[in-house]
């Protein structure tokens, strides 16, 4: 008996209570509000401004500096498709954490707000191109890629908590970075052919070979820092891949044939697609 008595001081016995369910706060139910109300507004104002429903198409604001045709770094038009799978992902997105159990889940409280600052931004860009001011579309983009970068390391830094908010989040989030993470780099060689300084003593076809292998190693470094969250860096290098590929494609055919930069995009495409799953591999060997 006094050895039994000894353990139960040792080892305490199991018990049945559990933590008691966090209450969602009237924050939570703002945020959820505003950011559902937010995404809406942003949606139709890029859907609107990037002449979905008549209107001046985007490739053809700013006299058609970001047209398929409009330097060696231009994606060829249907690589804009993947932004119909991106806006999906942000509409689920906006509707699963609005939902009443999702109100205290963590990994929504850390990033909605900086969701809907992006699909804001997404929207202002559309708004500055169609201005015709193709330098001020570039200070957007920058700040856009900044607020996907931020949402990428936080999301990376807090695990997964349910798996339809996660995967949702992660997979829209992660398209999001890695299609914005190319547009940066097509928009920035707009911008320098706008201002008249595109070769910048290299010629347009070497410095769009520089940027695609920029590209390329951008889209590794993503797998390498994220290479234990596979459902986030996989579409990373899914869109990166989609946008890189369709450089390619368009310096074979049309105006604007450049086999260098073609070659580069098309190598640059693999790499991006190939780099998550080889990152991922090899942290699960590890």
């Amino acid at each position: 008996m006094l050895s039994m008595l000894t353990f139960a001081r040792v080892v305490p016995m199991p018990t049945t209570s559990t933590a008691p369910t966090e209450r969602a706060t009237p924050q939570d139910r703002v945020r959820q509000v505003t950011v559902l109300a937010g995404a809406v507004i942003a949606i139709a104002a890029a859907a609107i401004g990037s002449g979905a429903f008549g209107g001046q198409p985007v490739e053809d604001a700013a006299g058609g500096a970001l047209s398929a045709t409009g330097t060696p770094l231009a994606p060829d038009g249907p690589a804009f498709s993947i932004w119909s799978v991106i806006y999906t992902g942000l509409a689920v997105f906006a509707v699963v954490q609005a939902l009443p159990r999702q109100a205290t889940d963590r990994r929504l409280r850390a990033i909605s707000w900086w969701v809907l600052a992006s699909m804001l931004l997404n929207a202002a860009w559309i708004g500055v191109v169609q201005l015709g001011s193709v330098g001020g579309g570039l200070v957007v983009i920058v700040a856009l890629l900044a607020v996907l970068a931020t949402m990428f390391v936080k999301l990376l830094r807090i695990a997964h908590t349910r798996t339809a908010p996660s995967l949702v989040t992660d997979v829209t989030v992660g398209l999001y970075l890695g299609w914005v993470s190319v547009a940066t780099l097509a928009n920035a060689a707009a911008f320098l052919s706008v201002a008249g300084v595109g070769e910048l003593g290299l010629g347009a076809t070497t410095w769009s070979v520089v940027l695609v292998a920029a590209a390329a190693a951008l889209a590794v470094a993503y797998a390498a820092y994220g290479r234990r969250r596979a459902s986030l860096v996989i579409p990373i290098g899914l869109a990166m891949s989609w946008g890189l590929l369709w450089i390619g494609l368009g310096r074979t055919t049309g105006p604007l044939v450049d086999e260098a930069v073609a070659t580069a995009a098309f190598i640059a495409s693999g790499v991006a697609l190939l780099a998550p799953v080889v990152a991922t591999l090899v942290a699960r060997r590890r």
